[in-house]
């Protein structure tokens, strides 16, 4: 079999990772996530509350940890506002989750010094930083990167030091988790407590966990790094804890419409779809595994790994890491594919050892045809969107065009009936919300000196008809219409 040269692995991986740093900053933000955490980012940065994530004017958002606005207000006043600074910190936590990935496939290479080991980790690399949930997320403004980040380091961690890895490892471990409650809170310690736990109970390595992870200084390090901004958090603005843990934590997941979601709604989708989900948020390598699998088990040739563990059982640590995500929200219909980002690491890990020890191995032009797919089909999608960013759900567009007009100023702009979070950000929050009621009041006031500015949805038909009647369309974007209704005097004047 001819292999693929170390050189080359890197030569994919580093230009998997310049284009999607590429194309952070040539697309807008489009809604909702992205101009949205973005938008309590920016408040961050230029109010310098470091402890309260604010959603809106004296509306705090209790719905995640600051880690991740921490980092984006970071960039946002080291860079300035732009969709790149916001995204940068996303990037950096994804070459994390990168790194981790390699050095823990080399870890569990027979010779883990050798060019050989060295291959198997930039292929499990490679292959995480192709699927499709990896390479998107690599590059928007979200907080699951920086969860994953954290469950990762800890699984990660545990697996190298199993692997006789340095004491630092240990430590590692509960820093992780420290990561992981200040990004998306106690769902970190589930994620990675339900795939040691599985490894525990399979193997009964007990004395090996409990000997191998200073347990005492880590949680108390642990605690210290993430229990601080707890307190603070409710004591600035009481009632926190309560939304946060009962209430995303708890009626989230198990209440498919719950209607307490302070800023968002609920998405109800049947039990079980999380494994569709992870079927798409894989492509193609998990369809790929599943198929070695597959045809392991018709064959009747069980696929044997590469790995040469030191310890019982590491790789059903591997495939429960992999696959608790998916486990977890099994029950659930309150999902979102993000959900199923810490377990790909993992199931790039496994893909890499499936393949390379399957009867048949693919050769390596064949494998590195596949890694390509999701990057080649992202950049010319992207490359697309650059040139034509008006087919985006942005406002982006829009508000540059009335910034950039003598005759008229972002400030007068107001929305119908609610403000998209992309137009909130690209106005640095200086658009208004108008409702249709106060709106047609104004319109016919007898005496109105000034011109009004309202964008209102195009499939808003009703007052589309109605303001045509009143004013001109001026302006679009994909999903508003901007009119502009002209000042009026009595007949009096």
């Amino acid at each position: 079999m001819i292999r693929t040269s170390t050189r080359t692995l890197l030569w994919c991986l580093g230009g998997v990772l310049v284009a999607r740093l590429i194309f952070m900053a040539l697309l807008p933000y489009a809604d909702t996530t992205e101009p949205r955490y973005a938008e309590i980012a920016r408040i961050m940065a230029e109010s310098g509350d470091w402890i309260t994530p604010w959603f809106d004017a004296g509306v705090p958002f209790w719905g995640k940890p600051p880690l991740a606005f921490w980092l984006q207000a970071l960039s946002f006043r080291a860079l300035g506002v732009s969709e790149f600074a916001g995204r940068l910190p996303s990037w950096l936590a994804n070459l994390g989750i990168v790194y981790l990935t390699y050095r823990t496939a080399r870890s569990l290479h027979p010779h883990p010094g050798g060019s050989s080991s060295a291959q198997a980790g930039l292929w499990a690399a490679l292959i995480y930083s192709t699927t499709a949930l990896a390479f998107i997320s690599a590059g928007t403004v979200m907080t699951d990167s920086f969860l994953a980040l954290g469950t990762t380091l800890t699984i990660a961690s545990l697996i190298i030091r199993l692997q006789g890895g340095a004491w630092y490892w240990g430590y590692a471990f509960f820093v992780g988790l420290a990561i992981g409650l200040l990004a998306k809170g106690p769902l970190a310690l589930v994620l990675t407590g339900l795939p040691t736990a599985f490894w525990v109970l399979v193997t009964g390595q007990w004395r090996t966990l409990f000997r191998t992870l200073p347990w005492l200084q880590g949680t108390l390090m642990m605690l210290a790094l993430a229990v601080p901004w707890y307190i603070l958090a409710e004591l600035k603005t009481p009632g926190f804890l309560d939304y946060f843990i009962v209430g995303e934590h708890f009626k989230r997941f198990l209440v498919s419409d719950w209607s307490g979601d302070l800023y968002g709604s609920a998405h109800d989708f049947p039990r079980g779809t999380i494994w569709l989900f992870l079927l798409a948020a894989s492509f193609p390598w998990g369809l790929i595994a599943l198929a070695v699998w597959v045809r392991g088990r018709w064959s009747g040739n069980a696929v044997a790994h590469p790995w040469q563990p030191r310890c019982p059982g590491t790789v059903s640590l591997l495939l429960a890491a992999a696959l608790s995500p998916a486990v977890f929200f099994t029950f659930s219909g309150n999902i979102l594919h993000t959900y199923l980002l810490p377990g790909l690491p993992f199931l790039a890990i496994l893909t890499a050892g499936a393949i390379a020890a399957s009867n048949e191995r693919p050769h390596p032009a064949w494998r590195l045809s596949t890694a390509a797919l999701i990057p080649v089909i992202a950049v010319v999608a992207g490359t697309w969107y650059a040139w034509h960013p008006g087919a985006l759900k942005t406002e982006r567009e829009l508000i540059t065009r009335v910034a950039a007009s003598p005759a008229m100023a972002v400030s007068d702009l107001s929305y119908l009936d609610g403000v998209p979070f992309s137009a909130r950000f690209y106005s640095r929050d200086q658009v208004r919300v108008i409702k249709r009621e106060s709106l047609m009041t104004r319109i016919e006031r007898e005496e109105r000196s000034e011109p009004i500015l309202v964008a209102v949805r195009k499939r808003d038909t009703s007052m589309m008809q109605a303001l045509q009647n009143h004013g001109d369309a001026i302006d679009s974007s994909r999903r508003y219409t901007l009119f502009r209704i002209a000042p009026q005097r009595s007949a009096r004047q």
